[in-house]
């Protein structure tokens, strides 16, 4: 080879290497391509031609399953998925040896595009775990009412034994806006990553990821494990799992990329309504805030319409109302609200609903009766319960129970629900377990913990503003119902509202009604009794309330949150009395898993019994009667007041 040959070929190769160099480092350097390693694992777009009836083709990995109503749309070149809380989450249709292709091992990404509607305690967005007390196993990309969230079970933990670490976030979620989160594990740390920057990280976890031994779904848009299955209510866009640790710039290359979906928004309650649902009734009517003149009535049906409501003196329900709207939106439904007034008191009244779309199709309820208030000398009498909680048979035995003694109404002392933020915890157990009681006398609640303070809880529940606390008056026993999941400190508004009401007072009876008991022989809520003897026997949160009560002569204050029974003795001062004070009694047994009690006999306890049960409560002018009976209708406590 001659010399001018060899250097134009040594030129050739320098210019080679050095092309390659420059393009080796473009690559490195663009955000775009700086994940190292294989292609993803799985990575779904939800792009509308990609559906077929129940099935939606993934780009990379097993398909999904959908339900076949799921709406679906194209944002510049995303697709996304409208999820409604409601319906079935997707779920990755994986045989064992996709699963086992599919599910990272020693380090991970997933990558999720995802606007947050309605915030949830346990909110999921793509998982594959079990989160139980014995066993914490897998992982899942998520959310809490504030922030996003990744958790993570390995075998390297300290523990050893599978428990999972929920690392949150920072940055806070913002309703109707998408947010690009990234979650990555090398088998040291876990990082947790929103729009394109670090937002938190952890070393507790280490090693192989742990994963159930009991074959488990791989759901998309749910938090869901053997015993919990919380819907996301909100859009989801280009899910993605890979078997490697993201970088820094390629997180934030990806969340350039989506550029279309970080600028959009979408109001919360905006989806579309497909013209193929039935019209239907997701809640039955139940009853609000009955006084001696007028009445409550509240129903949720799948569509918008017109809306009647039939009521009189007779079945055949002669007068009627119509609504003026076509219904508040709540999720995949829509909630109609219509208070009847100028009745006569003390008088049984017939009703029932009919709701109209646009083209025809009507649902209309079945006949029910409720009852006016009685005016202060009239006897009556009531029913009292609290946390029924998730427990749709020990709650549905309790309504039937309870409404076979026939109260004017019932008073709930908070935790309707399992969580609050879950509309299904609504609609599928909470309304139509206490059905045959509340479509008959009217419900006064209280807000407990579970309810989350939940948009849903409002949209449902007719109460005097703020709504959170107010009084009413049924005969001559007036009411105070209060949250005390917020302040009630002597400096808080509840407090100087209360102070106020009680004041001004003139009730024969006066009753307090809230959440958290001042006064409980709970074995571990306040204290671990059988570890140690301290315990601040119960909420001191909420004692300040107590100086309200004896100054004002309370009769009764009923609680829940514990789920067991209890009533003290008297108490006035923090002290166990025989007379002319405050009785406080927890009523939780309407559905939550029982509780039990400390093994030390507190001075101010009179009757604690385990069991789920209701209360009755029967008023005869300046008498008072006290029965407590379990689930199966057992009496097991009961006592008098007399003011005579």
């Amino acid at each position: 080879m001659n010399k001018l040959k060899q250097h134009t070929l040594g030129c050739l190769v320098m210019d080679f290497r050095l092309g390659l160099l420059l393009f080796m480092l473009a690559v490195s350097a663009s955000p775009a391509h700086a994940h190292e390693g294989p292609d993803p694992a799985g990575r779904w777009q939800f792009l509308p031609d990609s559906a077929k009836r129940d099935t939606l083709s993934a780009v990379i990995g097993p398909d999904l399953r959908i339900d076949p109503a799921t709406s679906l749309q194209r944002i510049d070149r995303f697709g996304v998925m409208l999820m409604d809380g409601e319906r079935t989450p997707a779920s990755v249709l994986a045989n064992p040896q996709q699963l086992a292709k599919l599910l990272p091992r020693e380090a991970f990404t997933i990558s999720a595009w995802v606007s947050v509607d309605t915030p949830r305690r346990w909110g999921g967005i793509l998982s594959y775990f079990q989160d139980n007390a014995d066993a914490e196993t897998g992982w899942v990309l998520g959310y809490d009412k504030s922030q996003f969230t990744i958790g993570l079970s390995t075998v390297g933990s300290d523990d050893g034994d599978g428990k999972m670490t929920y690392l949150a976030g920072k940055t806070p979620h913002q309703v109707g806006r998408f947010h690009h989160v990234v979650a990555t594990y090398d088998g040291k740390t876990l990082s947790l990553y929103v729009d394109g920057k670090l937002d938190a990280t952890s070393t507790e976890q280490s090693g192989p990821v742990l994963y159930p031994t009991l074959p488990t779904t791989m759901t998309v848009g749910s938090y869901r494990d053997a015993d919990e299955d919380n819907r996301h209510h909100g859009r989801l866009a280009d899910i993605a799992i890979f078997h490697d640790a993201a970088t820094d710039a390629w997180v934030a290359g990806e969340f350039a990329h989506g550029k279309a979906l970080a600028e959009s928004k979408f109001d919360l309650v905006s989806q579309e309504i497909d013209p193929a649902v039935t019209q239907a009734l997701v809640i039955k009517p139940f009853l609000q805030m009955a006084s001696k003149t007028g009445i409550t009535v509240t129903w949720e049906t799948t569509r918008p319409g017109k809306s009647v409501l039939y009521y009189g003196q007779t079945a055949a329900c002669e007068q009627k109302l119509q609504l003026v709207g076509a219904g508040q939106q709540s999720g995949r439904g829509f909630i109609h609200q219509q208070r009847i007034d100028k009745l006569e008191q003390n008088t049984q009244y017939f009703y029932y609903i009919q709701t109209t779309v646009d083209n025809g199709q009507a649902i209309k309820s079945d006949v029910s009766t409720f009852q006016t208030a009685p005016d202060a000398d009239t006897p009556f009498a009531f029913a009292a319960v609290g946390d029924t909680q998730g427990n749709l048979k020990v709650a549905g035995q309790i309504a039937e129970l309870a409404w076979s003694e026939r109260p004017n109404f019932l008073l709930h002392a908070g935790d309707l629900v399992d969580a609050g933020t879950n509309k299904q915890h609504w609609t599928e157990v909470f309304f139509p377990s206490l059905h045959p009681l509340i479509s008959r006398v009217p419900i006064f609640p209280v807000l407990g913990n579970h309810e989350e303070d939940a948009a849903f809880y409002y949209q449902y529940m007719d109460l005097p503003s703020p709504e959170y606390f107010y009084t009413f008056t049924y005969g001559n026993m007036q009411f105070f119902m209060i949250d005390t999941n917020r302040n009630v400190d002597p400096d808080s508004e509840q407090y100087r509202w209360l102070e106020k009401e009680l004041a001004k007072s003139t009730a024969t009876w006066k009753i307090a009604c809230h959440h958290h008991p001042p006064y409980s022989s709970d074995e571990d809520d306040f204290g671990d009794l059988w570890k140690t003897n301290q315990s601040t026997r119960g909420d001191e949160r909420v004692r300040p309330l107590c100086t309200l009560y004896d100054k004002y002569n309370l009769d009764i204050v009923w609680a829940g949150h514990i789920h067991t029974y209890e009533r003290t003795w008297p108490i006035r001062a923090g002290k166990p009395t025989d007379q002319n004070a405050p009785i406080y009694m927890v009523t939780g047994g309407g559905g939550g898993g029982l509780e039990r009690p400390g093994p030390f006999r507190n001075a101010f306890s009179n009757v604690v019994h385990r069991d789920h049960h209701y209360t009755m409560v029967h008023v005869n002018g300046r008498m008072l009667e006290v029965r407590v009976y379990d689930h199966e209708g057992r009496l097991f406590d009961t006592f008098t007041l007399d003011k005579r």
